[in-house]
């Protein structure tokens, strides 16, 4: 004689095994570099300001649009490691620490500097198209790490769940807040929507794409972007942006 048994379920009380993910760690060092090389910047601009009478690196690095079109296209870059009042640094140097630390952990050094590098010149970029007023400042580059830490959290969002939801709210916020106080006279604006838009690209087509790789307990996360990927998209970026200058120049 058989004899039927109920089927056997899990305990109603059962919840899903949470499980430790390493994440990429590391010293941010081109950050803390890049900081370091502002506040030297900064010290010979007071320097020779103080002791001179006159801003040298400032004024051999300012973007000004006729020297630019005479030739000079190094102010294209050089205006994101100057600054003009000790407010103005300490603001974009807080602002560099806020964001770059992660970055860099997740893109690496190099990625993460040619980032930096490529958003400052982009913000110089727009600002040499729109704007006629001499500027200078890292807050270009600064707006790039902005609009790259907001791609990568929505690229990655899956993995980050709510958090990413409520960081790119935060993000938003504070670009969208950022860019109504630029709207004051002598603030570069159009600098800081060129930096946002140039970071933003690169990092859609070149910053990490994760998942997760290895074996419980020994999960971390990876990324899926190629090497060639990333150097395409930063020279991708940069011609972009210098074909925009090349037609104004020329």
């Amino acid at each position: 004689m058989s004899q039927e048994y109920p089927p056997q379920y899990p305990p109603a009380s059962a919840t899903p095994q949470q499980v430790s993910v390493r994440t990429p760690q590391g010293k941010p060092l081109v950050t803390y570099t890049l900081l370091g090389l502002s506040v030297v910047v900064f010290i010979l601009q007071w320097a020779t300001e103080s002791f001179l009478g006159f801003d040298y690196p400032a004024a051999l690095g300012l973007k000004v649009n006729e020297l630019i079109i005479q030739g000079q296209l190094w102010r294209l870059f050089t205006p994101m490691f100057l600054h003009g009042s000790i407010l103005h640094i300490a603001l974009n140097m807080y602002a560099l620490l806020a964001f770059g630390p992660q970055l860099e952990r997740y893109y690496g050094h190099g990625r993460y500097l040619a980032l930096y590098l490529v958003s400052g010149f982009a913000g110089n970029v727009a600002s040499f198209l729109f704007s006629l007023a001499p500027s200078l400042g890292s807050s270009t580059a600064i707006f790039g790490l902005l609009g790259a830490e907001a791609v990568f959290l929505y690229r990655n969002r899956k993995l980050f769940g709510g958090s990413a939801q409520r960081q790119l709210i935060n993000l938003i916020t504070i670009a969208v807040i950022n860019l109504v106080i630029g709207l004051s006279p002598g603030i570069d604006n159009w600098g800081h929507i060129g930096g946002l838009v140039g970071g933003a690209l690169f990092a859609w087509f070149g910053g990490p794409v994760l998942q997760v790789s290895g074996y419980s307990p020994q999960l971390e996360l990876t990324d899926t972007r190629q090497t060639s990927s990333f150097i395409m998209a930063g020279l991708g970026v940069v011609l972009l942006f210098a074909l925009l200058a090349a037609l104004k120049i020329f």
